[in-house]
């Protein structure tokens, strides 16, 4: 969430740098200082108010004891007013302050100059690629066929018990499945990453808290008698662990890791992007979480994507890393780093991590501030990557590295599954 002090010092800012998320932000702007006007005239009034309340009844007492009982009864008769004149101005402040947070929510994280101009994922900019594509020849088979072909993932027993997108690993394709969960946490802590292992359903505090609510409801799994939701990604109740909490400078850095399985219902998806493992609605996922202090938090950017680029290159995929364009960063991103893999057997790019720079957004909905050396306080800043999301490494896995009628095991994964091939 954006602070109000950004929007009454530079409201023109705002505006201009929110155009580039293709955001018109002037109406909702205009609306919000307006009521932040008024939410400062009610509250000096308020405590005007309160003031003359407190003198007039400390009045009382005195008038009482000499006898000047008409005094007496004309403060009495003044205070009374003056609490129903707070009472007023309570209430007018409280439907005030509803309206404007339900502004604030509505406005996206402002970009940082380091986001490039553009309508939509077309005009992503290709920050670098590395590893070699395969050339597969003719025997070329999607990771459909080749989960069919070796009966590693079952596509159709997931429809049976669950319904499309919910897929049943076996065999060989679970423990693929575990050895990429482990390889990727081994990787992680090495990094210094504390595993944490959260819980899976979230309560709306925490939803908001990171800027998942009000905006994504509709793509969140919802308990509704609880009113939990299933986390959409492990960075939800990671991040949330330091919600309404002011940390110290020795705190810093806050580095965190863990794996969840993860839910989305992904409405509105089809065509050739959901087949397979392309796109599912319950998916394993590691995540990198950090808390930086602000002036260290694009240093922490850098490294974590140097971090997730040395765990694809470990895996043999052909990858490339985009920075996003401003029409496709996320609500609550200022910038964002996309890897994805080549399908060699799909002739595709498949997106397996986002690495993205929050800033103070989420802090700020968050609370979740630092003491500096002089106990001032300010917002902290938060990160986080996917380190990596499994479907589609998986599906480029078994896509690239089929050989010879069976598929090769990247060897820095070989320790993990305990077997070299899947044939």
């Amino acid at each position: 969430m954006l602070t109000l002090k950004l929007l009454r010092e530079d409201p023109e800012f705002v505006i201009r740098k929110l155009a580039v998320k293709n955001f018109d932000a002037r109406e909702i702007v205009g609306k919000i200082i307006a009521l932040d006007g008024n939410r400062r005239r009610l509250q000096a009034e308020l405590d005007t108010c309160l003031s003359r309340q407190k003198q007039k009844a400390a009045l009382i007492g005195g008038f009482m004891k000499e006898g000047r009982k008409d005094e007496a009864e004309a403060a009495k008769a003044e205070v009374a007013a003056l609490k129903e004149r707070s009472k007023e101005l309570e209430a007018q402040s409280d439907e005030n302050n509803t309206e404007l947070n339900s502004l604030m929510v509505l406005l996206p994280n402002i970009p940082c100059d380091l986001v490039p101009e553009g309508k939509d994922s077309n005009d992503n900019v290709v920050v670098r690629m590395g590893n070699e594509i395969p050339d597969l020849g003719p025997d070329a088979l999607p990771h459909w066929e080749l989960a069919k072909k070796f009966d590693i993932i079952d596509f159709d027993l997931g429809v049976k018990l669950t319904g499309a997108g919910f897929p049943v690993y076996k065999g060989k394709g679970a423990r693929l499945q575990r050895a990429l969960i482990n390889m990727f946490l081994d990787i992680n802590t090495s990094a210094g990453y504390l595993e944490v292992e959260p819980p899976v359903m979230v309560n709306e505090a925490s939803g908001f808290g990171t800027g998942q609510l009000p905006d994504k409801e509709g793509q969140m799994y919802h308990a509704n008698l609880d009113n939990y939701y299933l986390v959409p990604t492990a960075e939800v109740p990671v991040t949330n662990i330091y919600r309404d909490v002011i940390l110290g400078e020795n705190d810093f850095p806050v580095k965190m890791t863990a794996y969840t399985p993860c839910f989305r219902r992904e409405a509105g998806s089809y065509g050739k992007d959901v087949r397979g493992l392309n796109r599912l609605h319950q998916f394993d996922k590691v995540e990198i979480v950090r808390i930086e202090k602000p002036e260290n938090s694009y240093a922490a950017l850098d490294d974590m994507i140097a971090h997730v680029e040395g765990i694809v290159k470990r895996l043999g995929l052909p990858y490339r890393i985009l920075r996003l364009c401003g029409g496709d960063l996320s609500f609550t991103s200022a910038i964002t780093y996309d890897f994805e893999v080549y399908s060699a057997a799909q002739g595709r790019w498949l997106e397996i991590s986002s690495v993205s720079n929050f800033e103070s957004y989420q802090a700020n909905r968050l609370k979740l501030r630092y003491k500096d050396a002089e106990g001032k306080i300010h917002l902290a800043h938060t990160l986080n990557g996917s380190s990596l999301a499994l479907p589609r490494v998986v599906a480029a896995l078994l896509e690239n590295n089929y050989k010879d009628g069976r598929i090769v095991i990247p060897e820095a994964l070989r320790p993990y599954t305990g077997f070299d091939y899947i044939d």
